[in-house]
């Protein structure tokens, strides 16, 4: 089958960029984890021996870069991951109870102290769609957050400028004492990713 005229647009970009070829020189598993980095070094999420639940974390930037830091890693994705060391590992979906049910037992009666999501939808090229998808992935790990964060803890979560992102910030600002937004060097500049983190997670009401 022909590549499209897109598509190799997409490989030149993506075997020119700097991030990629840096990430294979410096061993890292993809150039999201210079995002994580520059993150990190501005906000001073990750420390050592505190759990961090990584949501969709293939291929495994994000779990290499939290373990690196000497964090407690779970990691789930739907697609398998080769294994990381200090990175316990779940396939699943991590909206059903099977998978749930382990998480449960990875955290050893705890609960997470920071959830990190870099889940992107499938692109389909039309953006009204793709919006939708990428802010339903968004409200699915916020979900999970609330569900499994401890208070005080914190969410960063990938995020697209479009439809519904106002109200996802909003519904954010409802559950965390701070909420702010991040846009790494790393991402390319085209794109309206950015990354919203939530600090301080709420006390929940009894």
């Amino acid at each position: 089958m022909k590549r499209s005229k897109t598509s190799k647009q997409w490989m030149h970009e993506h075997v020119t960029d700097l991030y990629v070829q840096r990430a294979q020189k410096e061993g890292y598993r993809s150039r999201a984890a210079y995002k994580l980095l520059e993150i990190d070094a501005r906000d001073h999420l990750l420390m050592p021996g505190m759990m961090v639940v990584d949501l969709g974390a293939a291929p495994g930037g994000w779990s290499q870069v939290a373990a690196a830091k000497g964090c407690k890693v779970v990691a789930l994705d739907l697609l398998p991951l080769h294994p990381i060391p200090g990175v316990g590992f779940i396939q699943g979906d991590f909206r059903e109870d099977s998978v749930l049910a382990q998480l449960e037992e990875r955290l050893g009666g705890r609960r997470a102290e920071l959830v990190i999501s870099d889940m992107s939808p499938n692109i389909s090229g039309i953006g009204v769609t793709d919006q939708a998808r990428a802010m339903h992935l968004a409200e699915l790990a916020l979900e999970f957050s609330l569900r499994h964060l401890q208070p005080g803890g914190a969410f960063l979560v990938k995020a697209f400028q479009g439809a519904g992102f106002e109200e996802y910030v909003r519904a954010m600002r409802g559950d965390f004492a701070r909420v702010v937004t991040r846009k790494p060097k790393a991402s390319r500049d085209r794109s309206s990713e950015v990354y919203l983190l939530g600090l301080e997670r709420l006390q929940e009401l009894e």
